[in-house]
């Protein structure tokens, strides 16, 4: 399968079989994800992944208990992954400043994109959950208060083997040559 070929069968996957992953399949995920590239080499990411119960149902339950009520699918996810931001470098944070931009959440954006994208290649879908009760996230994985998870990935194998069809903006609503 060519790049295009991949960004166009890869979808936010919100049904899942119970199938495990096997770890090797998702270490190749995280090496994706992790040959990312970032602003100044600082590479401000951390992955903790959960595959196994109760830890993994905990999560999931997060990102569909109270007002986070839309996220229901995860808890079927045999992978739950939560991605921690960890700017600890000066360079990029300097230069976000004086322009007005994280560049550690665009630096999240293209591993964890990286990540779905390997997943995708394995046969794996993904869904990329913002909405979840963070605080409660780092209760549930012993981090510190201060530490940043902006990101709950789930992950598994599709229940159906069709991707639903893709609604884009048409090439020329976005693309402007001068």
């Amino acid at each position: 399968m060519n790049f295009l070929e991949l960004v166009q069968v890869r979808y936010s996957c919100r049904d899942y079989r119970i199938d495990p992953v096997r770890r090797d399949v998702i270490d190749r995920c995280i090496e994706a994800a992790r040959l990312a590239p970032s602003a100044c080499n600082a590479q401000p990411w951390k992955f903790i992944i959960s595959d196994g119960d109760p830890l993994r149902k905990d999560l999931a339950e997060q990102a569909f208990s109270g007002i986070y009520s839309m996220n229901t699918f995860a808890k079927n996810a045999p992978v739950i992954i939560a991605v921690l931001r960890q700017s600890k470098s000066y360079a990029p944070k300097l230069g976000g400043m004086f322009r007005g931009t994280d560049f550690s959440l665009l630096d999240l954006g293209m591993a964890c994109e990286h990540l779905a994208l390997q997943a995708a290649e394995e046969g794996l879908g993904t869904c990329f959950l913002g909405w979840f009760h963070e605080k409660n996230v780092k209760k549930i994985l012993h981090l510190p208060l201060a530490s940043k998870v902006d990101l709950l990935i789930s992950l598994g194998y599709p229940a159906r083997n069709t991707s639903p069809a893709k609604n884009r903006k048409n090439v020329e609503e976005i693309r402007e040559y001068r």
